[in-house]
This record gives C-alpha cells, sequence and structure tokens, in this order.
C-alpha cells in the first residue's frame, strides 16, 4: 500500500508496529515479513524512485529459503542466475589456485549460489510487501528527526506527504550513513580494511559462453573479478593500483580501457553502471537502544569478497522479524530484541572475517608474495579447505538456544538447520513449503510428541510453532513422510529424537527422548519471557534533528 499518512479519529498520527527507515532490501524483506504477520508496518524511503541500476549481485541457499519464507521464492528464482559449475581462483598464467563447488543445491534447498540484477529483485520484494493490506510504503519522504518515548518513537518527515509518523519500534534499514544510527550512542568497530575496486556492471550484447561462469584472476599486475551480474548480464571488478587516481578510475574511458583485453567493447557489449567502491570492515557494537533497532549495512558493512552482504542484511531481517512479531503482542519480554544483537553481531563478524580472509588471499600486488601463494594454493591441489585460511563456522551468538546443565548454551545450537523435501497428505514439496514455516518441531515419529501437555501445546499454539513428526516409511495423514531421509538419518545418527528449529531456520534446541522435548519447549517458553541477554544496555538516546532540516 501506498499513500499519505494515517490518522486517528483525533487526527492525531496513527501509531504503527514498525516503522522501517530506508527501503532497500533489508527493509522490503523486514516490511513482507512484518506484514505476512499481520504487523502494521510503514516504510519511509528518502528517494522517490527505486535506484535503476546494479549493486548487490550474490545470495546464498540460505538466503534462498528467506525469500521462501517471504512467499516469493518462485518469483526470485524467475530472476536469478543459479550456478551450475564451480567457482574458481587462477593466477596470472591460468594456473588454478582454487576451485569451490557450487553445483548443485546447498542445504537449504536451493541452489548454493545464485546471481541476480538487485533491481529487479527489488521489484519482487518491493512488489511483495506493498501488496499486504498492513504495510504502507511511502517513498520520497525523508527521515529528519526522531524522538524516542516511552511507549513510542515519534518521527518527523520532509518530502512526499512529510509530517509526523509514530511507531512502536523504528527499525533503521538506511544503509552506510544512517540517520537512525546517528541517534543511538552505539559506538563501532572499524578494522581498518580499506581496498578501492571499479565494479563494471555490463549487458553483452551476444551469446557469449563463459567458462567458468563466476572466477577470480589473482594476477598482482590486476586483481580481477568476473561473476555473472544477473540473467543476461556480466560484472567485472577491477582493484585500483597504488598509483591510480580514483576520480580518473570513475570515468567511462578507465572502464572501457579496462574491458577491452576481455574482448568487450562498445560494439558488443552495454555498460548498466561503473562505480568505485572502497571496500570496508566494520560493525556497530549495539542494534538496539530502547526503540531504535539497525539492520543491514546501517549495523554492519564488510568486502564483497565472500558474498555475504546484503546476504548479512537478510539474515538480519528474518532474525528480527520474528522476534518483533512476539514482543509486540506481549507474547515475549521486550528484552528479547537484545539478543537481536548478540546473536547477529557474533555472526556476521564471521562473515566479515571470512570476507577479509579471502581479500587478503587475493589482493596481493607483490609478484615475490603472489608467486608464494600461488605455489602454496597450487601445492594444496586446489582444494578449498587447505588452499584457503581457516575461518570459524558461522553460529550464531549467544541468545534465544537451549542452556546446557551448567547454564551454558548446548552443543550445536545456533547452527543453520538443512531443509529437506517431505511428503505430506500427498504433496511432497521443501518442509517449509508444506509448514508455512515458523517455529518447528521435527520428531521421530509421533512418539515423541505425546510427553506435550496442554500447557505446552497451548504454548506452541500461541506461537505458532509447527508440529512435524517424521516417518520412514508410509506416513498417515497427519504425518509427514521423510521423502529423502534427510531429517531422520541426522536425528537417528546423534541420537535425538526431537529438534525445535526457530523462525529463521537456526537450530534452538534437541531432545534424546520425549522427557528431554518437553524440557526443551519449557526452556523457550521461559527464555522468551526472561531472554538470556548478553548485549549492554545504554540509556536511551536522545532526541535528534537532520542538520539544517535535511
Amino acid at each position: 500500500m501506498s499513500g499519505s499518512p494515517p490518522k486517528t479519529h483525533d487526527g492525531s498520527p496513527k501509531v504503527h508496529d514498525v516503522a522501517i527507515v530506508g527501503f532497500g532490501p533489508v527493509g522490503q524483506m523486514l516490511a513482507l515479513l512484518l506484514g505476512r504477520a499481520g504487523r502494521d508496518v510503514v516504510a519511509l524511503e528518502r528517494w522517490p524512485d527505486p535506484y535503476p541500476l546494479p549493486r548487490a549481485a550474490h545470495f546464498d541457499h540460505e538466503i534462498g529459503r528467506v525469500f521462501q519464507a517471504g512467499g516469493v521464492g518462485e518469483e526470485v528464482r524467475a530472476v536469478t542466475d543459479p550456478v551450475h559449475d564451480h567457482y574458481e581462483w587462477r593466477n596470472a598464467a591460468g594456473d588454478p589456485l582454487v576451485r569451490i563447488d557450487w553445483s548443485g543445491n546447498g542445504p537449504s534447498g536451493w541452489p548454493t549460489a545464485n546471481f541476480f540484477s538487485q533491481p529487479q529483485l527489488e521489484a519482487v520484494l518491493a512488489g511483495a510487501a506493498e501488496s499486504r493490506a498492513t504495510v504502507t510504503v511511502r517513498r520520497g519522504c525523508e527521515v529528519v528527526g526522531l524522538q524516542p518515548g516511552d511507549e513510542s518513537v515519534l518521527l518527523t518527515t520532509e518530502g512526499n506527504d512529510g509530517g509526523e509518523v509514530r511507531a512502536r519500534y523504528v527499525v533503521g534499514a538506511d544503509g552506510a550513513n544512517s540517520f537512525v544510527r546517528s541517534a543511538m550512542t552505539t559506538s563501532v568497530t572499524d578494522l581498518g580494511f580499506f581496498y578501492d575496486w571499479l565494479v563494471v556492471d555490463t549487458l553483452p550484447h551476444d551469446r557469449a559462453e563463459w567458462s567458468p561462469k563466476n572466477w577470480q584472476l589473482c594476477d598482482p599486475r590486476r586483481p580481477t573479478t568476473i561473476v555473472s551480474g544477473g540473467p543476461g548480464r556480466r560484472r567485472w571488478e577491477f582493484m585500483r593500483l597504488p598509483h591510480e587516481n580514483v576520480d580518473e578510475l570513475r570515468t567511462p574511458d578507465a572502464a572501457w580501457r579496462l574491458l577491452e583485453p576481455w574482448g568487450r567493447t562498445p560494439d558488443n557489449t552495454t555498460i548498466e553502471r561503473h562505480a568505485v567502491y572502497t571496500f570496508q570492515a566494520r560493525w556497530v557494537d549495539r542494534w538496539r537502544e530502547g526503540r531504535l533497532v539497525l539492520a543491514g549495512d546501517a549495523a554492519h558493512q564488510m568486502p564483497p569478497f565472500a558474498g555475504q552482504g546484503m546476504c548479512s542484511g537478510l539474515r538480519d531481517a528474518v532474525n528480527l522479524a520474528w522476534k518483533l512479531d512476539l514482543v509486540l503482542d506481549g507474547r515475549a519480554d521486550p528484552a528479547l530484541l537484545d539478543t537481536y544483537t548478540s546473536e547477529r553481531s557474533e555472526h556476521v563478524q564471521h562473515a566479515i572475517g571470512m570476507s577479509m580472509a579471502l581479500g587478503q588471499v587475493i589482493c596481493v600486488l607483490d609478484p615475490e608474495a603472489a608467486a608464494s601463494r600461488d605455489a602454496r594454493m597450487i601445492a594444496a591441489g586446489a582444494d578449498p579447505r587447505h588452499a584457503l585460511p581457516p575461518t570459524p563456522p558461522p553460529v550464531l551468538g549467544d541468545g534465544i538456544l537451549q542452556r546446557g546443565p551448567d547454564g551454558g548454551r548446548a552443543p550445536d545450537t545456533g547452527h543453520l538447520t538443512p531443509q529437506y523435501e517431505v511428503t505430506h497428505r500427498g504433496r511432497t514439496a521443501l518442509l517449509d513449503d508444506l509448514t508455512g514455516g515458523g517455529f518447528t518441531i521435527l520428531t521421530d515419529g509421533p512418539g515423541p510428541l505425546d510427553a506435550l501437555e496442554a500447557a505446552d501445546h497451548d504454548f506452541l499454539a500461541g506461537i505458532g510453532a509447527r508440529l512435524v513428526p517424521l516417518y520412514s516409511e508410509e506416513a498417515p495423514p497427519e504425518g509427514y513422510l521423510d521423502a529423502s531421509d534427510g531429517y531422520l538419518a541426522h536425528l537417528r545418527g546423534r541420537g535425538h529424537v526431537a529438534v525445535l528449529v526457530r523462525p529463521d531456520f537456526y537450530l534452538f534446541g534437541t531432545a534424546a527422548d520425549a522427557r528431554g522435548l518437553r524440557e526443551l519447549v519449557g526452556q523457550l517458553r521461559e527464555q522468551l519471557r526472561h531472554p538470556v541477554v548478553t548485549a549492554g544496555r545504554t540509556p536511551p538516546p536522545e532526541p535528534l534533528t537532520a542538520a539544517g532540516g535535511r
């Protein structure tokens, strides 16, 4: 929906559940997820029209599952270019340094790697969000003032239908120069990782076959990335050399000069966009203060070498959406929102660390250092397990996760869970398409569910949890056939009879027997009432007005 600021019967501004400042992919996904939950959302975007040129270009299998959760999976598939081969790094001589298998589907049931043009993706997400009856999108509406209160936040806007907007929570998804972040007292951790790269997005006129489709040239004379830019598009990324001037590199002549060795000329190619980006590695130390919350680039930035920038922002959206939904109607304590920082901040630091580690391998300009790197990686057989630097696994930080006997988080909690095909009532599909997502309890047959009492069922129904008894052979109507033998093999191999999966697909916890399942459900109930908070607290932010009203 679009339109002017709504009013109550006495003419005062309506109090929305959530105001989202910024309507890029992260704001769009958050609005869509909250709208699907029936929340009253207003999205405020300073620019009157969507940005028409490419920016982000990659998402992984987990983010495909996020789109699936938003009900736009098939629409997104229609505008993406999934990878069916390998991602290679080569040296100047063409020798493979590392070969990463991107063929087939990843653990989330989606292709391991997918490329897209951001305007097409945004059109899908924005259209779906605006179609929700409870979502209002106001473009050309800039937030210039912000005044937090005890029960809500008052926003002052200028531009299209400017005026006051009031919401119980405000999410700043407004980019690296976030206005909402400037209203908060949080500090920023900056790792001082800076590299300038010229990114050139093109539309080839020919039907050239690109093999491999996505690869990295690790040549100290000019490290270069060559990847898909989505269906019918190609992207080149050229590292700025120390003697080059940034302003000169931004010119069309520079872009064509660098494309020419690759056989790209104005006769066979249109340049859609060329821009110099300064890659950075930093994150905000606290993502929530009172009724203000940050997401996406407003909370973190990273180099693009792992393709996790937008992906991380969309993980923010799906983590935050289910927590806001529970808090807004009192099913969870507001302190649940503090676990958003503790969980996502540690997780995103894994992505930043991985991106930096890859960048330090790629961005080598010294020929001797590059030769040494090449020899080491070739000796490792181009196997990413040995050729690339080790990085920690992407696990959530502490938060809403099962606790062990010592009070610490239980083993394996906070890991991404897989999504397999199951059969229910004659239909075979990916799990979330059959359950609708949300909290999900997967059990080895119906037996473990017998331990749950009426109060447990009431609690689970209240948070929209789905109970999924799995069968390895023919299932009764209420059961689910584990069509690929993925879930039951996983459960039985680890001695579990049940697992509890959160709405963001991460593992809350496991149970070894029926009694353990009841205890697991009890832990979730207790943690939503009294969240495990590891993020610190700060005083509420002061009212803020943009300098000069802008």
